[in-house]
């Protein structure tokens, strides 16, 4: 199979669960497509209300990749990006925090999850043979 790749530009808005379905189209139908809609909700919230500023006259770029064994979403908004010790916290400060459990969902949702240098842009990837009941925690036949 090619690499097969799509780009999603929209508006800063919380308005995200058309996007978020169009996003996992390649997951459809399989397992891990509940932790993925949740990882990637998370991220897509994040880009919005930390980068964007929940400011609709900036946009949400998406780059959804298939390739033969993975699934990658880069997700990019147009902030300044998020500091290199706050992409590693990934369990906020208390139980009872009102926020910060996103990077904590982001992390356990996805197989593979990078920052760009200047950290407006996530990439979250999950191998193929996960969806297909063979990924984490289940070994190959």
């Amino acid at each position: 199979m090619p690499w097969r790749w799509a780009d999603f530009i929209t508006p800063s808005t919380l308005q995200l669960s058309p996007l978020v379905e169009l996003l996992l189209e390649p997951a459809q139908g399989h397992g891990s497509a509940d932790d993925l809609q949740l990882g990637l909700h998370e991220a897509l919230v994040n880009a919005v209300r930390h980068g964007n500023g929940c400011d609709p006259s900036k946009c949400l770029r998406v780059r959804r990749i298939v390739t033969t064994h993975w699934l990658v979403w880069q997700v990019q908004d147009e902030g300044p990006g998020l500091p290199v010790q706050a992409r590693t916290e990934l369990k906020p400060p208390v139980i009872e925090a009102v926020s910060g459990r996103g990077l904590f969902l982001i992390q356990h949702c996805f197989d593979d999850v990078r920052w760009s240098p200047r950290g407006n842009r996530l990439q979250l990837a999950v191998r193929r043979r996960r969806l297909s009941g063979r990924g984490k925690g289940n070994p190959d036949p």
